[in-house]
């Protein structure tokens, strides 16, 4: 099986790529407009049977726990909308997009991947954003909008390719920290990352991989 790994930034996989070379990997960047880029011009040179996308993620949801590894179910490109007098309207909420035109599903970019049953972990609804900041407003807005359990800033744009291109896929993010919480030495870098890792061995030498 030929199994590409993708990750934002190297030291949040630095872990598994140091004991394991039989996996080609990719490091795409922050952000999705570099995601979307590289991973594009990646699959157009290789075909792959799996793209596993593994990287840290900040909570909406307390109940999960700092350092938490999750399995993303759906995923959407959540600031991707209107502005106006501290109200938000996500472009699928007005007449500029249709919300379940392919690859969206009432503007969420679904996984409906068999793949997803063999990781052992919690399911994760996401969103992506361009920025994270510490703004009361922008949270509120997010979790009243979108009620989702985590955000990062890739993992839309993961969903996004390879639902168009129907490659299976896989994302997979550890929680570092609460989102809103910008006093970094309340956050759990080192755990979730060694978390994170643990997993994605756990995930390579499983059926997901074979």
């Amino acid at each position: 099986m030929q199994i590409l790994l993708i990750a934002a930034t190297a030291s949040e996989i630095e872990p598994f790529t140091v004991v394991n070379d039989q996996v080609d990997v990719l490091i795409t960047g922050v952000g999705s407009p570099s995601t979307i880029y590289h991973l594009l011009k990646r699959i157009h040179q290789v075909d792959y049977d799996l793209i596993i996308q593994a990287g840290i993620a900040g909570s909406f949801n307390s109940s999960m726990l700092l350092g938490q590894p999750v399995l993303v179910k759906q995923d959407c490109f959540a600031d991707l909308g209107m502005e106006e007098n501290g109200n938000y309207t996500p472009v699928f909420n007005s007449e500029f997009a249709d919300k379940d035109e392919f690859p969206f599903a009432d503007g969420w970019l679904i996984n409906q991947d068999n793949n997803l049953k063999y990781p052992d972990l919690p399911k994760a609804k996401a969103i992506t954003v361009n920025k994270v900041s510490d703004s009361e407003l922008q949270k509120k807005q997010f979790i009243q909008t979108f009620n989702a359990d985590i955000e990062t800033m890739e993992g839309a744009a993961l969903h996004y390719v390879c639902l168009l291109e129907k490659i299976p896929f896989l994302q997979i993010r550890s929680i570092s920290n609460y989102v809103g919480e910008r006093n970094k030495t309340k956050w759990k870098m080192k755990e979730a990352i060694e978390n994170l890792n643990k997993e994605l061995i756990t995930l390579f030498n499983g059926p997901a991989c074979r």
